[in-house]
């Protein structure tokens, strides 16, 4: 078994990997209307491809972090993956066109795939079952106050510089993560367990994963809430802007969002080794469900009272999030249980598919923003109706697997 640094230290530095991507995202909400105006007048609803363009790269650079890092170590990896991530968003700094900002996003997210990736990789490494939940739930918890203050932190670089200094600041962020990770985390992959690259590895592997009945339909539920996400942190600031005439105080907003569902995670941690994954993801998924069908018939009749309609779409908007604490962890714990003997492909399949479909999800979904909660509430609804239906086949698969033992 690899040295284990301290729990509160491991978390941390977890917490600090997971927490590239929140940054990477959440800090340049409040850039977009800057954005829109500057590089794309006409059609200001392109500006959120800013945020699906570093998820489709990621979920693209996702597919081959595993695989190498099984081949080639974590550290190795992850640290190219955090060199390629600073390239990327050195190109962004200095794109003048939105075409050209897009594909310096998409360069950064197919870096930000290392840490991503390769984080859940030394996790399962060390840690399996329910207490990789465990450690995973407390990572996230952690990993919640990104998205708390990287909008008011991106606020704050355009107020004192210009919307491009932001991305200076992802260039520190990965640059001090990488060498905490490169001083204090040791190797979690022998070289004796390391499994070689080929493209018949990789095959086999995928064919084994893809055999699993289990994998296949937690890596589905997860595309779905996590499409869901991304269609949120896509339309929330306009939604604010323009539907509630909040943009000024729209870091604050979504600050105060973050904060409150980072209780999720917490809740999770608690109540996961009692109670088990299957059930918690179950639970919320049904119950958000229920609250975005209420969401979609008050707006779609036009029922809110107008003092009424920012606190409603603030509780819902938050449950969205508070959802993401009690599903992501756990989805991929019970995803990757079987699979702890090639934990770096198993985490890519699962991270690729979940983040590149969850794209072609949240872009339709953005771009439908009519002035109003609607497109998303609807996008909403359905992502976790259907969700919730595809763990009651996860359900019956642990049942029959229970009678068989």
């Amino acid at each position: 078994m690899p040295r284990r640094l301290p729990t509160v230290e491991f978390v941390a530095l977890t917490a600090m990997l997971f927490a590239t991507i929140a940054f990477s995202i959440d800090a340049m909400l409040p850039a977009l209307p800057t954005i829109g105006a500057e590089l794309t007048p006409a059609a200001l609803n392109r500006a959120q491809l800013v945020v699906t363009s570093f998820v489709l790269g990621m979920g693209v650079g996702t597919l081959f972090t595993g695989p190498l890092s099984d081949a080639f170590g974590r550290k190795t990896v992850l640290l190219s993956g955090s060199a390629l991530y600073i390239v990327g968003s050195l190109l962004a700094w200095r794109a003048d066109t939105l075409e050209g900002l897009l594909a310096a996003r998409a360069i950064q997210g197919l870096g930000a795939a290392g840490p991503r990736i390769v984080a859940i990789a030394i996790v399962r490494d060390l840690y399996s079952g329910r207490q990789m939940a465990r450690i995973m739930s407390f990572a996230m918890l952690v990993f919640s106050l990104a998205p708390a203050l990287a909008p008011s932190v991106g606020a704050l670089i355009i107020a004192a510089f210009s919307w491009r200094a932001i991305f200076a600041s992802f260039v520190l962020f990965a640059a001090v993560s990488g060498l905490w990770l490169a001083v204090r985390q040791a190797e979690t992959l022998p070289k004796a367990a390391r499994v070689p690259l080929s493209a018949t590895s990789f095959v086999l592997a995928l064919r084994e994963v893809a055999q699993s009945r289990m994998f296949v339909l937690t890596t589905m539920v997860q595309t779905l809430t996590f499409g869901l996400l991304m269609a949120l942190i896509s339309s929330t600031q306009q939604i604010y802007d323009i539907t509630f005439n909040e943009g000024a105080r729209f870091p604050l907003w979504f600050g105060v969002t973050a904060l409150a569902a980072s209780t999720a995670s917490f809740v999770n941690a608690m109540l996961v080794v009692r109670l088990g994954m299957r059930l918690l993801i179950s639970v919320a998924l049904g119950g958000e469900a229920l609250l975005s069908a209420i969401m979609v018939g008050m707006t779609w009749q036009g029922l809110w009272p107008e003092w009424a309609y920012l606190p409603a779409y603030f509780i819902w908007s938050t449950s969205i999030f508070f959802i993401l604490g009690l599903t992501l962890g756990n989805l991929n714990a019970l995803a990757m249980e079987p699979f702890g003997h090639i934990a770096g492909i198993a985490a890519s399949i699962i991270g690729a598919v979940s983040t590149v479909l969850s794209v072609t999800i949240a872009i339709p979904i953005g771009l439908a923003f009519n002035g109003t909660p609607l497109p998303l509430a609807i996008g909403a609804m359905l992502c976790t109706g259907v969700g919730w239906g595809l763990m009651r086949g996860v359900s019956r698969l642990e049942r029959v697997a229970h009678n068989a033992g």
